[in-house]
């Protein structure tokens, strides 16, 4: 079985995330998104309300499963029996740090690949801060986030 792990923050999950999730869910036979537990960033959402509005919007892939992880990613990738780890990218500029990290993963685990995905050129754009700062200036995201999230992030401002 082909077991991949989509990892990241997802603070807050952005319809660019649902769109790799869409794309590696058709790929791999098991997809497992796992929310970054990172004590080095102030997240708008905690780390449960992540993983609740991820497991909302992902609900009806039958192979996506959610679930969260502190430390070393290729610990946690060994710990799940994950053969791949999806990377999104949305720009070159994406590319340095993430092949830099794939580099040091393969160093630890020959066994684990990493995978990159390119965006949707319809979200190249997106991230989730870019949400975070329209939202917090009162602009319109619509059709960058699901609706469940937009409304969870106006909640919180």
């Amino acid at each position: 079985m082909n077991i991949a792990i989509y990892p990241g923050s997802f603070d807050p999950i952005t319809n660019g995330h649902l769109d790799i999730i869409d794309r590696a869910s058709r790929i791999y036979d098991k997809l497992i998104v796992s929310v970054l537990q990172n004590p080095n960033k102030n997240p708008m959402f905690t780390l449960e309300e992540r993983v609740k509005l991820i497991k909302e919007v992902v609900k009806s892939y039958d192979n996506v499963t959610i679930d969260s992880f502190s430390g070393l990613l290729i610990d946690y990738a060994k710990s799940q029996n994950a053969n791949v780890i999806i990377k999104g990218l949305r720009a070159v500029s994406d590319f340095e740090y993430e092949f830099q990290m794939a580099l040091m993963n393969r160093k630890l685990s020959s066994d684990i690949e990493t995978v990159f995905l390119m965006t949707s050129s319809q979200y190249s754009y997106l991230s989730s801060s870019i949400v975070k700062e329209v939202a917090s200036f009162g602009g319109c995201i619509r059709g960058l986030v699901p609706e469940v999230v937009q409304t969870a992030i106006f909640k919180k401002i």
